[in-house]
Formats: structure tokens, sequence, C-alpha cells
């Protein structure tokens, strides 16, 4: 079973046609018991780091979600809520990674949206996938490079595209919405 992280925001209708046009069934949950016993947990992005960690924080998710063995995968607005700390509402978040979030300084027009590229030498998340490969942005605060740094994109500043430490994997980009090559990185996801 995948579930779909549900956090009342993030972009689960659409990541959830994605999967489905890959094949994969999901769920939309909340709830800890099915968070628990799903195969792989995914949390969609799109949102507000303060309001969306008050919502986990209510249901007790995010210390379900740091104590979670299945592979798990944030995207967007989920990989900087897996950083220590964002900037966006002076949010502390949930410290799987260990890493802060900025905001795009003033020499950046945000959001950064659109097409950009990404350079890795990560074989699990990105197999098959070419190095330099365009995928689709849409941000304005960006998690700062660190250990767990598996693939890097430049903005004027360069920053992490993709984390990962352990079962936990996320993506600064929107693989479901980044065609063919997002759809490889949903399937090397759904493979782990």
């Amino acid at each position: 079973m995948i579930a779909l992280l549900k956090y009342n925001a993030g972009n689960t209708l659409s990541l959830q046609n994605a999967l489905s046009r890959l094949g994969y069934q999901s769920i939309i949950s909340d709830d800890i018991a099915t968070l628990k016993k799903a195969d792989k947990v995914i949390f969609p992005g799109v949102g507000q780091a303060s309001t969306a960690m008050s919502y986990l924080r209510e249901k007790k998710l995010d210390q379900l979600i740091c104590n979670l063995t299945q592979p798990f995968l944030g995207i967007c607005l989920g990989l900087q809520l897996m950083c220590e700390h964002s900037e966006e509402g002076n949010t502390k978040c949930l410290g799987i990674f260990s890493t802060k979030v900025k905001k795009f300084g003033a020499q950046e027009r945000v959001p950064h949206m659109g097409w950009n590229n990404y350079q890795t030498k990560d074989l699990k998340l990105f197999k098959g996938i070419s190095p330099k490969t365009d995928v689709y942005y849409v941000h304005s605060y960006y998690a700062e490079l660190c250990k767990e740094t598996i693939a890097t994109c430049s903005y004027n500043t360069t920053f992490s595209a993709a984390l990962e430490k352990n079962n936990f994997y996320a993506t600064q980009f929107h693989p479901e919405k980044s065609g063919e090559n997002g759809a490889a990185i949903l399937k090397n996801f759904l493979a782990l």
C-alpha cells in the first residue's frame, strides 16, 4: 500500500494521478495506524511551512514520521519540512535532514518556477536517468547543502535538489509534474 500523507496542504491529487498513470493505487491518509502499515509513504509538496507543521504536530504525525522505517519520500514542501528549520514562518521542522531552509535572496526571482536541472551521482532515486536532467520546480525557499544532499540545482544559489538519509528521500522539484523523468524517479522510489 502506498500512502500519501494528508496534512491539509500538498499536491495530493496531482501526485495520486501520477501514481495511477504508472499503474499504482494509493490512499490519502493522516491516520497513524494506516501510515505505519503502508509499504511506502509520500509527503507531497505545496503549502506554507508553519501551517503544515502545526497540523502535523496536532495529529502527532511529526513523531510518527521520524520513526517510520519504510521508504519515505518528501516532495517540495515535504522536503523542507524534513529539515531542521525553515525561515518561512520561523518554523521548527522535523529535523530528519541536518540542514536549514532559507528564502531565496533579492538576486533571485521568486518563486523559482519552471524547468531546471539537477546534478547527481546517486544511483537509487535517479537510477537510469541522465545527470543534468530537467525537472519541474516551484518554490521560494530552498534547503541548504548538507551531508545528506544527493542532488544539487543552481538558481544563482546552489541548493539541495534532493536529499537522502537511511529510508528517507526527498526532492525539491515535483516529480509528478516532471514528465517522463519525474515518472522514472517515482518508479525508482516505488521499487525501493
